[in-house]
């Protein structure tokens, strides 16, 4: 099997650093917040005499190996205080330390918990962190922190409008982010229709969005990773911490075990639009139901000196419907970890993983003797192992190896309709497949100036049986495909198909200067899991389909090539980043096609390629009072499809010429801070007419040369604003509290999510342009964050 081609590999690897280590030992160690035990990401573990080191990885371990001497290892951490130990390495040691926040001096306020010099030093481009801290501080819509609102004001990234769910990442749809959630990928990462996201700020870790560069860890998705850490929960004393805001309330737990071996966290969050509006409802709304909740859990134990096991859990539901009518999601998921030191230079980290996304629809459910009912159940269902090594050669070279075999479970519909009270059964068989995948990589220093970084990931997808699968008929291009008859039909465990890629990824840095640097970037990436939606933003009814024998993977090329700049002792960054993507197999549709419940899809399906460039320019402000970045992206994103558009590019429902945007947090004094955010983009692409012919004494518009997009709706822009106010008394005499006073859409712009004619209901003949707007007005709101 090709797999096989990295074993020899990876074996000559190992003999060679065999070889290499003698008469070197090495210092290892884990770094953590000493106010709560977390392990610190990205800390910079500095060697001063020999000039190099390395950064702690997701769980705070570190490894460094140098010859026999004495050392100082500086470790920083922007908004804690540097630590310095010296070591005499005449064996091989374990460092462990505890690092504590600075004190809090209103003129050393930053927005960043990273190496100061990480944006330049790194090997990593495209990739933006938002700290926690950050987002907490930031306007939000009805005053409650959003992860996903937040990432939108970086450069590269947009959404189709106001409310639509997930978002878009240099020219690729919301189905080709990765979004993991510990390690567990999250299908529908949107409450309330895309107003608010799944993960509970109080408690993420960490936030990490890969936009290009991606490294040979990863796979599954064509265009970004975002990758959220929660918390471990407070190894050091008992936390309370929660909100009650406008729309809905928070409440997290965190706690310390066993002497402090282990900690645990749970947070939940509830909303309450439902309750709030019961008495306004009149008697045929008043049993309607629209509100959301879920639950975040974690748990870790540090079973030894080499060995931690951690535990974590995400549930949540959105409940729709009124009367007759029911319509809910939701997402669960479980990860399971184990970290293993089975040396000072291999470090192991293996993940287990459950992740269901579910929806249903359906009316009349609840009522037995109801003559006429419709329930539609359907889910998507991937489990999970995935063994993942890094092992610490030299300062200057670190390998990564693994591999991750998924399986799915695919229901795309169990629907039961009830006419008359005779059942009809529409339900689509399920579908089966797995996927598995080797990689490995490589980062390497040479000297001061370069780093390069380096690896290739191999892919395998099989569909499986049981299932039917057909061949499909074209009788006209661009149009309907119909399947032949009779279909072929494969057993439990027949293997329907296959797919399997390479995927190479490299990464450059150059430094210019002590505070400059080129990098350029080059990964392939390959999808075999396909969101189908032919609507202009994508709903929780959309259907997650496989790859099979008519539905190839997707896939993308993306090279990256930047500068990074910063200035005033790290008290600025700045970079400026140009990209070009190729996208293959990319799906369209035919006119008039069925996604939902239909047993022959893919006859509805067009295929083409896609095409995404653009210039991304970052400054950001890190140290002082006032804090913040302004971000500009001009882009394009494009498809071509053949019979669409007269098999000409067209812009894509996503495309965004033109993105700015803007953040400023200023801390006033110790108790109150200021935050404003403004955001101004092209309109989205949208098809109009070009002419019109009457039929029956009404006006029907027509496009007489077939184009595709071939207008732009206004553009958009909004102002928001918000105050935090620290409360002067403590809660219970033990905790603290804070206000937030946020004001969103400050100046009322009635933002169009889309624009279509119509006629004129007055006069007929008269077509009439309608704006069609999710927020049109200003939306102020209070919110009370507690703390003890």
């Amino acid at each position: 099997m090709k797999n096989k081609v990295l074993a020899p590999f990876i074996l000559s690897l190992f003999f060679c650093i065999s070889a290499f280590a003698q008469n070197r030992h090495t210092v290892s160690g884990y770094v953590k917040d000493q106010s709560n035990g977390e392990g610190l990401i990205g800390v910079s573990v500095y060697v001063r005499e020999a000039e190099t080191g390395v950064v702690t990885n997701p769980y705070g371990f570190y490894s460094l190996t140098l010859p026999e001497g004495n050392y100082t290892l500086v470790f920083s951490y922007i908004g804690y205080q540097k630590v310095e130990k010296q070591v005499n390495l005449d064996a091989d040691k374990t460092v462990s330390i505890e690092m504590s926040d600075e004190s809090t001096d209103l003129q050393e306020v930053t927005i960043s918990t990273q190496k100061e010099d990480e944006n330049v030093k790194s090997i990593e481009m495209s990739v933006n962190k938002v700290e926690m801290k950050t987002i907490r501080k930031m306007p939000a819509l009805l005053g409650e922190v959003d992860l996903i609102r937040s990432i939108q004001l970086l450069p590269g990234v947009t959404s189709v409008g106001e409310g639509a769910s997930g978002f878009n990442v240099r020219g690729g749809d919301i189905s080709q982010n990765l979004v993991l959630l510990d390690e567990a990928p999250v299908y529908n990462s949107s409450h309330l229709f895309g107003f608010f996201s799944v993960f509970n700020p109080d408690a993420v870790k960490d936030v990490k969005l890969i936009k290009g560069g991606i490294p040979s860890l990863y796979g599954g998705r064509i265009s970004s990773i975002l990758d959220v850490r929660m918390k471990e929960g407070n190894a050091k004393k008992r936390e309370i911490n929660g909100g009650i805001g406008t729309i809905f309330s928070r409440l997290t737990y965190e706690q310390p075990f066993a002497k402090g071996k282990g900690s645990f966290i749970v947070a939940g969050r509830r909303s309450y639009i439902d309750v709030l509006a019961k008495p306004f409802l009149n008697s045929d709304l008043k049993d309607s139901k629209f509100f959301f909740y879920d639950l975040t859990a974690k748990v870790n134990y540090k079973i030894g000196e080499k060995d931690t096991f951690f535990a974590s859990g995400y549930f949540g539901k959105d409940v729709f419907g009124g009367g007759d009518f029911g319509f809910g999601w939701g997402n669960a998921t479980a990860t399971a970890r184990w970290n293993h030191v089975f040396s000072n230079k291999l470090f192991m980290n293996l993940t287990g993983y459950y992740s269901n996304y579910d929806y249903n629809l359906g009316q009349n459910q609840n009522k037995p003797d109801a003559k006429d009912k419709f329930d539609w159940k359907s889910k998507i269902i991937s489990t999970s192992i995935k063994p993942d090594f890094t092992f610490y050669i030299t300062p200057s070279n670190q390998l990564t190896f693994g591999g991750q075999y998924i399986y799915y479970d695919t229901r795309p519909g169990k629907a039961i309709a009830v006419s008359e009270g005779e059942n009809t059964d529409i339900s689509l068989e399920p579908r089966y497949a797995d996927e598995s995948a080797l990689y490995i990589g490589n980062e390497q220093k040479f000297g001061d100036r370069i780093s390069l970084q380096y690896g290739v990931r191999y892919s395998y997808f099989r569909s499986l049986g049981p299932g039917t699968e057909y061949d499909y008929l074209e009788i006209e291009k661009g149009q309907r495909k119909i399947p032949a008859f009779p279909g072929k039909t494969y057993k439990k465990g027949d293997v329907i198909t296959s797919y399997g890629n390479w995927e190479p990824r490299a990464s450059l840095n150059i430094g210019i200067t002590a505070d400059a640097s080129i990098k350029a970037s080059y990964n392939r990436t390959a999808q075999y899991l396909h969101l189908l939606s032919n609507t202009a933003a994508s709903s929780p009814l959309d259907v997650w389909t496989l790859s099979s024998i008519n539905i190839a993977p997707e896939k993308a090329d993306q090279v990256a090539l930047g500068w990074f700049q910063n200035f005033k002792n790290n008290m600025y960054e700045a970079s400026v980043e140009v990209y070009y993507k190729k996208l293959y197999n990319q799906i369209d549709y035919v006119p008039g096609s069925e996604l939902l419940l239909n047993e022959f899809v893919a006859g509805d399906l067009l295929f083409g390629k896609g095409r995404a460039y653009g210039a991304e320019f970052y400054l950001k402000k890190n140290k002082g009072k006032l804090t913040g970045w302004i971000s500009y992206t001009l882009s394009r994103t494009e498809r071509l499809v053949e019979t669409i558009n007269n098999s000409d590019w067209f812009p894509a429902r996503f495309d965004k010429p033109h993105n700015f945007t803007s953040v400023a947090i200023y801390e006033m004094n110790k108790r109150l801070s200021l935050s404003a955010n403004f955001t101004i983009t092209s309109g989205t692409p949208a098809t109009f007419p070009t002419n019109r012919y009457e039929w029956g004494g009404w006006p029907i518009g027509n496009n007489y040369d077939g184009a595709r997009n071939n207008n732009r709706i206004p553009a958009y822009h909004r102002l928001d604003l918000a105050a935090t106010l620290k409360s002067k008394k403590k809660l219970f005499k033990v905790g603290q509290g804070e206000y937030v006073f946020s004001v969103y859409n400050v100046y009322n712009r009635r933002n169009p999510f889309s624009v279509y004619t119509r006629a004129n209901e007055d006069t007929p003949l008269k077509t009439e342009a309608v704006r069609y707007s999710v927020i049109g007005n200003f939306i102020p709101a209070i919110t009370y964050n507690f703390k003890f």
